[in-house]
């Protein structure tokens, strides 16, 4: 079967049923897309000929719709990870009269919620449905319904394809127990809406707990929807905060996801430098929604709120999404957290990109980090492996000999008197250090000397060892990335520690004396 980038899944089956075959319907669609796939609702959707061309129709939004949700989430991070699935709720909105027929199956009312077809970030290449085809030969025909019925609301590509997914579905009952549907019916009730609705978060790589948390939270807004995102203060006791998006990237990201879900939402994203933002100063707000985990944060905010003569918000609890790939070392549900750490010793772009200039051999790794990080050790361990090792500090130094070309500028530039010069003509790093130390300027006039020698013989290392037929070499240098030689390299690996234990690991420099007060100046002037 052919692989679509990105699809469009109808949802046809009653409310009540649908948690049932959730699991199975995206695992048999996660065979035909590989990137995005959006959800639409609409429960009761007859497909089957002589009921004429469906359309679209207003869903209640309905206490079964919320817990739907998250449960489609759920099951799709444990059966199709790999897919960014996205459930659309442009139809889903409380009507006025509502009507019951048989084409709604009894949730939503004879008024067309897209009057003209909605834009997607993504535009759908293949439309899938677990609509159940009682006749085999109807195929074509319910194909050729599905594909009109999904151009009218929403903007496809050209040539959209369909897929009937029911055929390749376990076969599933479609009864369920009486006790089990009179539990989901007496939940069917209207969901209390709001006019505007808050939440806050990191957001970083959104995943299906995300989501969830936006789509409810679209759910519940009728006008107005705040998006507090976390950003300076607020991430520095983030686990491997150096792995989290850029703020302008998160909010992208957000704002793309939410343009998709319900375009007819006012949509209000703010940084947030501390615990409450605004949502103890908005006097218009009426809900936040918080999980169990966060409960007391909402708790707080209206505790604010009322100090500040604002009304309390009705707090609309969601339940935590359980991560079922998790290891012992991970939290239990779904999190940034773990996700950040699973990417420890993964690629996070393309090493081919803009390296055609560099030879493929050898391979060139560049190897950065901070203080205490073990990135010395790490090269170490590929140098015993067969990897040659090019030690930027080692090659500073040799940027400093007497007669080198950094050598006569550095004298022409910070002069060349006895309190720069050794006995034995070398500089004096330490003094060195101590003139560019706290003067930008003056850093950056040694570094625009240093930096371009050390590369140069770095660059020499590696013409060696590429003519001693080496096959990989990596570079440690602590500089890597401010000096500008990522474009030597073909990749680039950091290696991180957390700034608490990189403080720990500096007093303890200091009490044993191995700093001696000079060793920061030298590690930047050398490249090491």
């Amino acid at each position: 079967m052919s692989m679509f980038s990105t699809g469009i899944l109808v949802l046809t089956s009653p409310l009540h049923t649908l948690p049932l075959r959730i699991a199975p319907v995206l695992s048999s669609a996660a065979q035909v897309v590989e990137r995005t796939l959006y959800v639409h609702l609409h429960p009761g959707l007859n497909l089957g000929a002589g009921g004429g061309q469906p359309r679209p129709v207003f869903i209640q939004p309905v206490v079964d719709l919320s817990s739907l949700i998250t449960g489609l989430y759920s099951n799709a991070a444990n059966v199709c990870g790999h897919l960014d699935v996205r459930v659309l709720l442009t139809n889903v909105r409380a009507q006025p009269n509502n009507a019951s027929s048989p084409e709604t199956g009894g949730t939503g009312v004879a008024c067309n919620p897209f009057p003209s077809p909605q834009p997607l970030s993504h535009s759908p290449e293949v439309v899938l449905t677990d609509y159940a085809l009682q006749d085999p030969g109807q195929s074509p025909l319910v194909a050729q319904c599905l594909q009109r019925y999904t151009g009218h609301c929403y903007v496809c590509t050209p040539g959209l394809a369909s897929v009937l997914l029911h055929p390749q579905l376990q076969k599933l009952e479609e009864e369920v127990e009486e006790g089990q549907k009179d539990d989901w019916d007496s939940r069917s009730e209207r969901m209390e809406t709001y006019s505007e609705v808050v939440v806050g978060g990191t957001f970083d790589r959104l995943h299906g707990a995300h989501k969830t948390l936006l789509n409810i939270s679209c759910l519940l807004a009728n006008k107005r929807f705040l998006i507090g995102v976390c950003d300076q203060e607020l991430l520095k006791k983030k686990v491997l905060k150096e792995l989290i998006e850029p703020y302008a990237l998160r909010v992208q990201r957000l704002q793309e996801f939410l343009q998709d879900v319900k375009p007819s939402l006012q949509y209000e994203i703010v940084p947030l430098s501390d615990p409450f933002g605004p949502s103890v100063i908005d006097a218009q707000l009426q809900c936040i929604v918080v999980s169990e985990e966060t409960r007391r944060g909402g708790e707080a905010v209206n505790k604010k709120r009322l100090e500040n003569g604002l009304p309390g918000l009705v707090l609309h609890e969601i339940q935590l999404l359980k991560d079922a790939h998790h290891t012992e070392m991970e939290e239990e549900k779904i999190s940034s957290s773990s996700l950040r750490s699973r990417l420890l010793g993964t690629l996070l772009t393309d090493p081919k990109q803009n390296k055609s200039h560099l030879p493929l051999v050898p391979y060139v790794i560049g190897l950065t980090g901070g203080s205490g990080s073990g990135k010395s050790s790490i090269a170490q361990q590929l140098e015993a492996l067969g990897a040659v090792r090019i030690d930027s500090d080692q090659l500073g130094h040799e940027t400093y000999r007497p007669g080198e070309v950094a050598y006569n500028r550095v004298l022409e530039e910070f002069g060349s008197g006895a309190d720069l010069i050794n006995e034995d003509k070398t500089i004096n790093r330490r003094a060195l250090g101590r003139k560019v130390f706290g003067n930008k300027e003056r850093l950056k006039a040694l570094t625009d000397i240093v930096w371009p020698e050390i590369a140069l013989l770095v660059k020499g290392r590696i013409q060696r060892a590429r003519e001693e037929g080496k096959q990989v070499c990596v570079v440690d240098a602590a500089v890597l990335l401010e000096a500008g030689w990522t474009d030597i390299v073909h990749e680039v690996w950091v290696a991180v520690i957390p700034e608490e234990e990189t403080g720990r690991l500096d007093y303890q420099q200091r009490r044993d004396g191995l700093q001696g007060g000079g060793e920061g100046p030298r590690s930047v002037v050398s490249g090491k």
